[in-house]
């Protein structure tokens, strides 16, 4: 199991009281699958996923990952476990205007050490794998809404994450575009062998996925298998 959530709560201060934004969740995200969370907004999703990357500490309740338990690292033991082994992809690209396509990608991998020729080779690798391989050298203004969040998406897969995390990825595209960048992470999930979670309010395109969890009042409904798909 490459990535386990248990009995999480988290609760933020709300005035005089607090404010709980997950109840005792627990989700397991096997190797090589993705897992589709959905849900109203203010739901919890957003919550869910900032726990999953380690980004949130919960009150209570245990994240592991890759069979690595996060309860009790430092900061930096925790940042150093989302660089090797957790790959987000952020609602908004954010990509780096001054930089290209393959140097948003290698900017990644020189941070963790590599050199700067095995970092181009790896990021035209994974352009390749995204549809882009033919525009590495252009920059963010010379790409559409829907470029930009493939290599948004190959970016997060740099360093070969065990964990990735999807955060609303077709938000800011047409009904064509964020079929297509679904299907890009269905895809990549099978190839990169990730544990995958795609958080979204949109389940449209959700038919491939393994599975379908949904979050409401910040609890969880048990992961079923998607319309169409029998789960792995």
């Amino acid at each position: 199991m490459s990535l386990a959530l248990t009995d999480i709560t988290l609760t933020y201060p709300d005035g005089e009281n607090r404010l709980t934004a997950l109840d005792r969740v627990s989700l397991e995200v096997p190797q090589g699958s993705l897992t589709a969370v959905v849900g109203p907004s203010g739901s919890g999703k957003s919550s869910l996923l900032a726990v999953a990357a380690t980004l949130i500490t919960p009150d209570a309740g245990t994240v592991t990952i890759d069979g690595t338990s996060t309860t009790g690292l430092t900061r930096g033991e925790l940042t150093a476990l989302r660089r090797h082994l957790i790959g987000i992809v952020f609602q908004q690209p954010n990509l780096l205007p001054s930089l290209t396509a393959a140097e948003q990608l290698q900017v990644m991998a020189q941070i963790d050490g590599r050199t700067p020729r095995t970092a181009r080779n790896r990021a035209l690798e994974l352009l390749d794998a995204v549809g882009l391989v033919g525009l590495a050298d252009r920059h963010p203004h010379q790409l559409s809404g829907g470029q930009r969040q493939r290599v948004n998406i190959a970016r997060a897969l740099m360093n070969d994450p065990t964990v990735l995390l999807v955060d609303e990825p077709t938000s800011a595209l047409d009904r064509e575009r964020g079929a297509a960048v679904i299907d890009l992470i269905t895809r990549l999930t099978r190839r990169q062998a990730t544990a995958t979670v795609l958080v979204t309010h949109d389940p449209t395109h959700l038919t491939a996925v393994d599975r379908i969890a949904e979050v409401r009042d910040g609890r969880l409904r048990l992961p079923t298998p998607a319309r169409g798909h029998s789960g792995p």
